[in-house]
Parts: C-alpha cells; sequence; structure tokens
C-alpha cells in the first residue's frame, strides 16, 4: 500500500510541477491561458506577478512531497512519511478551497486534488496495516 501511496504521491508532485511551469513560466502562452482561462495576452499579463508566485507554491509543494519520496526510499519513513502528509495533504486542502470559493472551477479542483488525497489516505492505510 505504501508503494501506492508513493507512486500517487510522485504524480500529484509531477502535477504540480506541470501547473508550476504553466502558471510561472508559461502564463501568457496560449496553453496557460486556455487551462486557466485568462483570455487574450493583455488579461494574461495583468495577472501574470500573481500567477508567478501561486506557481512557486505548487512547486514547493511538489519538492516537499519529492523530498519525502526520496526519504521513504532512503529508508527513513518517519520523514518520508510527514513530508508526503504535509505536500500531498496541502495540495488537496488547496484543491478543496477552490472546490468550496469557486464550485464552478469543480473539474480544475478535482484535477488537482484527487490523486494527493488518495495519496495520503494510501498511505495512512499502508502505516496503520
Amino acid at each position: 500500500m505504501i508503494v501506492v501511496s508513493l507512486v500517487l504521491a510522485g504524480l500529484a508532485a509531477l502535477l504540480h510541477v506541470f501547473i508550476f511551469t504553466l502558471e510561472s513560466i508559461a502564463w501568457t502562452g496560449e496553453r496557460a491561458r486556455a487551462v486557466f482561462g485568462t483570455g487574450t495576452v493583455e488579461q494574461a499579463r495583468s495577472q501574470q506577478a500573481l500567477a508567478f508566485n501561486q506557481g512557486f507554491y505548487n512547486l514547493f509543494l511538489a519538492i516537499t512531497v519529492a523530498l519525502g519520496i526520496v526519504f521513504f526510499l532512503a529508508a527513513q519513513p518517519v520523514i518520508g512519511a510527514t513530508l508526503v502528509f504535509t505536500g500531498a495533504g496541502s495540495m488537496t486542502a488547496a484543491a478543496l478551497v477552490l472546490l468550496l470559493s469557486s464550485p464552478d472551477k469543480a473539474s480544475a479542483a478535482l484535477k488537482q486534488g484527487v490523486i494527493p488525497a488518495l495519496a495520503v489516505i494510501t498511505l495512512a492505510i499502508g502505516l496503520a496495516l
């Protein structure tokens, strides 16, 4: 079960690196504007500073999860679990905030929140067994 959790956590980290890329590197590009519905390049530019900052939050969560996986693989399960629970739990919580504050963005909230939530659940079960 822990292996399943670490795979899910890794997938969640990769997704959040992708989100970082869209928000902090490619915000005014066509793909990012389509994903986030920012409209024109000019509209995206007006939000670019906020998106840049938000992207780094996503990157730092991904790094936290990745470090947790590394510590698990290095036979340090307490540190690994702490980091995976912190990173994936924060990803899940952020998705819940998005879902509750903007129900029209439920699809985006589910895309960013289901995989880390499953990682948290499977890690808790795996550690309890």
